[in-house]
């Protein structure tokens, strides 16, 4: 689905958006004419406090086990 015509997209706004892949673009066309295009936003980027809060959900890494946990799979000489 490369192109949509502005009818099509009139009656079935919904149904054309969620065909829409993350990287394509849809030329949408008036009377056979390109008139628009419609692609997916990205996602937008989380601002300083919203990594702040997200990053107070974190557990604390235990480094040390971690280090023995390795070591436990995999030779530590490696």
């Amino acid at each position: 689905m490369d192109e949509v015509t502005i009818r099509e997209l009139r009656n079935q706004g919904g149904a054309v958006i969620d065909r829409l892949a993350p990287d394509q673009v849809v030329t949408v066309t008036r009377d056979g004419k390109p008139v628009a295009e419609l692609r997916r936003l990205g996602r937008r980027p989380l601002t300083t406090e919203q990594l702040i809060e997200h990053r107070k959900n974190v557990p604390q890494m235990d480094y040390d086990g971690l280090r023995a946990d390795i070591d436990a799979i995999i030779d530590p000489w490696l």
